[in-house]
């Protein structure tokens, strides 16, 4: 299923679009729809702190134990499951590091978004393709 590359808000122009995706997460009775960055350079899915609250989750700083690299390498995280659902494909579990910081974006990173799903990307033409792993 192909996907257009998006902004996130009306004064930026094409080229601030990226791939981001429009998803249902699910924990336990909770759901919420987040838009996903999709990004194949991230080595985790990262999930900020308000996202995982609405859903439910409890934070436990006892269980922050995910060493986060980059620009969050401060930053605490616990690994919290969820199921996701994506356009008609059948739900997924994907593992997110629950970051305590609610600035950074909803990312779909290698473990284990890529591990799930094909990605193909279009960048030339804005557009990028999703597909459950084959």
């Amino acid at each position: 299923m192909r996907f257009k590359y998006s902004t996130t808000n009306s004064t930026q122009n094409e080229f601030d679009s990226l791939p981001r995706i429009p998803l249902l997460l699910r924990c336990g009775d909770q759901s919420i729809e987040a838009l996903g960055l999709v990004d194949s350079g991230a080595t985790v899915n990262v999930l900020h702190y308000e996202l995982g609250l609405e859903l439910g989750a409890v934070w436990d700083d006892r269980k922050a134990i995910i060493q986060l690299t980059g620009n969050l390498s401060s930053q605490p995280a616990t690994p919290l499951p969820l199921t996701a659902e994506i356009a008609d494909f059948q739900p997924t579990q994907l593992v997110f590091a629950w970051v305590r910081n609610p600035s950074v974006p909803l990312i779909l990173g290698q473990t284990n978004f890529f591990l799930e799903f094909d990605v193909f990307f279009y960048r030339s033409k804005l557009e990028f393709e999703i597909n459950p792993k084959s």
